[in-house]
């Protein structure tokens, strides 16, 4: 029997593009199937250009906290591609096993009969069949890319839709305008369906998801509006017309996690879990974790190449937004426990890189760009450096992730440096895979 990745290796001859947005073909497939999409558990449906992956694995760890099953389906993986589908179980609900995956594939690509369907069209369809044949509370659903022509899309009326913020990506596809860019995230809106969007840093992303929100005819609950959240005496302090919770801060790094966990809780009470024990909140806000989201990495093969006592964090924000939160949260690390912040950089061709390092100038005292192995349409690290000294940032190119680790590691320093390796998550995959660190 093939294994998953000779499977998703074949997959690829079906369409002639990676990405092709449309509902068309996943219908068709999905009515071969059976429409299982129609019988999964109740669903929370979760688009928006930054924090989507954060607000899900906050979500999960309160909902599993307080014992109940989770399905969870997110994307892209960093190391396997099982990483994009959790079952439920009771204590906790654990990545697809690879004979499990293999059976879903194998139905997917025989109910397809050769006709034309992206990949991740079909592993959409492979996901649907696994969580419609196990039982769970909930589904926690993740949007692959834009909202509107997704193919999670098919879902017809979630317990809520949420929207994270939203800011410019993948503009090729979804507009060349933040509003456009909203725009597509809406389509994730349903009539009657409950609408929660998290805080947003552009008042026309706002403006556009409200509008859209409004058309559902059902309840629409905004960050910044009727809810809040913020830090206070070293704790997190949400407040919404329903009452206030006083919790832990995030285990996640980064003040922008506050917006996310936020998002995660407004979404979890306009679905009709604001009842779940106060213990559970306390539990999974403090408790969540979401690799490659300013991980530490304190051991590992790669972690070995540094100087004794150097700070080892990767990240995979990779747009001019997250390079901003990226950088707000190197500037906490910093008046904490001050130390010289190297970055090691590698960035897709496709991605603005030049508003996605700017936010650190004056703040990191080198970049170090490197190739990405995995991905063909990786920027040559020779382009990298030289967006970073565009920026103001002094910087060199490397031949690999391991040459800059080692440069870094030969040197002497007078305080062990900060070192962040970022700029993409396909990076951060590969970081996570060299290391020995894979998620779990």
């Amino acid at each position: 029997m093939l294994p998953s990745d000779a499977l998703l290796a074949r997959f690829l001859a079906l369409h002639p593009k990676l990405i092709d947005l449309s509902l068309g073909r996943l219908e068709r497939l999905l009515k071969a199937l059976g429409e299982p999409h129609r019988r999964l558990p109740p669903v929370i449906h979760v688009a928006g250009t930054n924090g989507k992956g954060s607000t899900v694995a906050f979500m999960r760890a309160v909902l599993e906290a307080a014992g109940l099953s989770v399905h969870v389906y997110t994307s892209p993986h960093l190391v396997r591609f099982h990483e994009r589908i959790r079952l439920g179980r009771p204590g906790g609900g654990e990545l697809v096993t690879e004979p499990a995956l293999v059976d879903a594939f194998r139905r997917c690509e025989e109910a397809n009969g050769g006709q034309p369907i992206t990949v991740f069209e079909m592993t959409t369809a492979a996901a649907f069949l696994l969580f419609a044949e196990n039982p769970a509370h909930v589904l926690l659903l993740e949007v692959g890319l834009g909202g509107r022509f997704d193919a999670t899309n098919v879902v017809e009326k979630p317990l809520v839709s949420v929207v994270t913020p939203v800011s410019m990506d993948h503009s090729e596809y979804l507009g060349d305008s933040i509003a456009k860019i909203a725009g597509e995230k809406a389509g994730i809106f349903k009539r009657g369906a409950p609408c929660v969007i998290a805080l947003q840093e552009h008042a026309d992303a706002l403006a556009v998801l409200e509008r859209a929100a409004a058309r559902t005819g059902a309840k629409v609950t905004v960050g910044g509006q009727d809810f809040h959240v913020h830090e206070e005496q070293g704790r997190l302090v949400y407040q919404d017309d329903d009452g206030l919770l006083d919790l832990p801060l995030p285990r996640l790094p980064g003040r922008h996690q506050y917006v996310n966990a936020g998002a995660a809780i407004a979404a979890l009470r306009a679905a009709g879990f604001g009842r779940l024990p106060a213990k559970a909140y306390e539990t999974g806000i403090a408790g969540a974790d979401w690799p490659a989201r300013l991980q530490r990495l304190s051991r590992g093969r790669l972690a070995g190449l540094l100087p004794d006592g150097a700070e080892l964090w990767l990240d995979g924000g990779h747009n001019p937004d997250g390079g901003k939160v990226l950088a707000a949260a190197m500037g906490d690390f910093e008046e904490r426990r001050a130390r010289p912040l190297v970055m090691i950089v590698g960035m897709l061709g496709t991605k603005d890189s030049a508003g996605f390092l700017d936010p650190f100038r004056g703040l990191a005292q080198e970049v170090l760009a490197v190739p990405m192995t995995t991905q063909t349409a990786a920027r040559p690290a020779s382009e990298v450096a030289e967006f970073a000294r565009e920026a103001g940032i002094p910087a060199r190119a490397f031949a690999s992730l391991e040459a800059a680790l080692a440069d870094i590691g030969e040197r002497d320093w007078d305080q062990a440096p900060r070192v962040l390796i970022c700029g993409s998550l396909y990076l951060a995959g590969e970081v996570l895979a060299a290391n020995g660190t894979p998620p779990s």
